[in-house]
This record gives C-alpha cells, sequence and structure tokens, in this order.
C-alpha cells in the first residue's frame, strides 16, 4: 500500500512539472515582459518620487528668499519671487505663493489684493476650508474701503458656520459697534460667547467689547454757558 501511495505521489509531481513547462513553453514572452514591466515601473516611481522631492526642496528655498525680501521692505521684488512659484513651482508652493502675494499686494494696493483673494475663492481645485479663507481675507480688506456692504455680506455667510466664523463675528460686531448698533454689536458678540469652540483669546477681547456695549453710546450735552459777571461800579 506504502509503495503505490508513492507511486501515485511521484505521478502526480510528474503532472505538475509537466504542466508548469508546458505554461512556460506558452507563456514565458508574457511572463518575462510583465516582469521587465513591473521592474521598470518600480524604478520609474522611484525615479517619480526623487524628481517630486528634489523640486519641493527648491520650491521651498525660493519660497523662503521671496519671504526674507517682503521681511526685508522690498515688495516689488518679493512679489514678482511669488508670482514665478505660482507659475513653475510644485503645487504646494504655488498655492501659497497665490496666498502670499496677494497678502504682500494689500500693502500697497488692496483693490489688487482683494481681486486676488477672490480669484482664489474661486477656485474649486481647492478645498472649502482655503477658500473661505480667501473669502475672508478679501473681506476684511473690502471692510475698510468705500463700500463695505459686500463685504459686510461676505462676513455673514461666514459666520453661519464656517471654520473662520469667530473671526467674522468679531468683525461683524466692531462694524455694528463702529456706526453706533449696539443691538447688533450685541447679537454677534453674544454668538461668539455661545459658541463652545470661541478661542479663549477671542473671550477675553469680548468681555472688553460687552462693557461697551453696555455703556450704551456716548451722549454729549452742550454746556451752557455761565451768566456774565456784572461789571463793577463806577467811581468818581
Amino acid at each position: 500500500m506504502a509503495e503505490n501511495n508513492e507511486f501515485i505521489r511521484e505521478v502526480d509531481e510528474e503532472y505538475r512539472r509537466e504542466r508548469i513547462l508546458t505554461i512556460w513553453r506558452r507563456y514565458s514572452g508574457v511572463i518575462i515582459a510583465l516582469a521587465v514591466l513591473l521592474v521598470v515601473g518600480v524604478a520609474g516611481w522611484r525615479y517619480w518620487q526623487t524628481q517630486q522631492q528634489a523640486a519641493a526642496e527648491a520650491a521651498s528655498v525660493r519660497f523662503d528668499a521671496a519671504n526674507r525680501l517682503a521681511r526685508d521692505g522690498k515688495p516689488e521684488e518679493a512679489d514678482k519671487a511669488f508670482t514665478a512659484l505660482e507659475q513653475d513651482g510644485t503645487a504646494g508652493y504655488r498655492l501659497l505663493s497665490r496666498f502670499r502675494a496677494a497678502s504682500e499686494t494689500a500693502k500697497a494696493d488692496p483693490a489688487k489684493a482683494a481681486t486676488a483673494y477672490d480669484s482664489l475663492a474661486g477656485d474649486t481645485s481647492l478645498g472649502d476650508g482655503l477658500r473661505d479663507l480667501a473669502r475672508l481675507r478679501a473681506a476684511l480688506i473690502r471692510m475698510d474701503g468705500p463700500n463695505p456692504d459686500p463685504a459686510l455680506a461676505n462676513l455673514q455667510s461666514l459666520a453661519a458656520g464656517s471654520p473662520y466664523r469667530h473671526t467674522a463675528r468679531e468683525m461683524l460686531g466692531l462694524a455694528a459697534l463702529k456706526k453706533g448698533e449696539y443691538e447688533e454689536a450685541s447679537r454677534w458678540f453674544d454668538q461668539i460667547v455661545a459658541d463652545p469652540d470661541t478661542p479663549r483669546s477671542l473671550r477675553e477681547r469680548i468681555e472688553v467689547y460687552a462693557a461697551i456695549v453696555a455703556g450704551g453710546p456716548v451722549t454729549q450735552t452742550e454746556a451752557k454757558p455761565e451768566p456774565a459777571a456784572p461789571p463793577p461800579p463806577i467811581t468818581r
């Protein structure tokens, strides 16, 4: 019985070898081609990773250089450097450069900077958080302009529930306070207090704002002139 089992096992092994040889003869070219493609693919992937890392490092150096120009009081040169990165930098640094270029432009040309932020806010390739940040920056610039109403409308939209709602509510409250609309200011400040995610530093500022609101508008009373003193008696 043991001899029969051994014989059957040898036959099975021989059959497997024959099957493997048959498959190899038929598909050896395909197998070799797939193996070569796998090796080339892995090598190409590694090369692409190396190139991307080198490009990112080069973009990082250029971005730091542009920041130094901005810090050194050379806005025009900084703007050119950021603009160049927007054109040929890696994806992450192109985006950072767009925001930084708009920030630098705001120092000399607020209207142009607000338009640049509008472009970022309308870029559907960006995430919602970055687009909201651009909308906030544009609104903050326009608040000091001749027509702040569109900016206030954008801030109200952001105050409804965006990640930047705290800043938007604070700015809306301060704008109302500036116009003497104390009830409107109080409404925005109350929303900040009621939000459990409000940063501690903002809560501390709200205490100051609340005190101003509680004081209400300052009314000035016109001082009445004191009666003139009678003239001294005339002596002869």
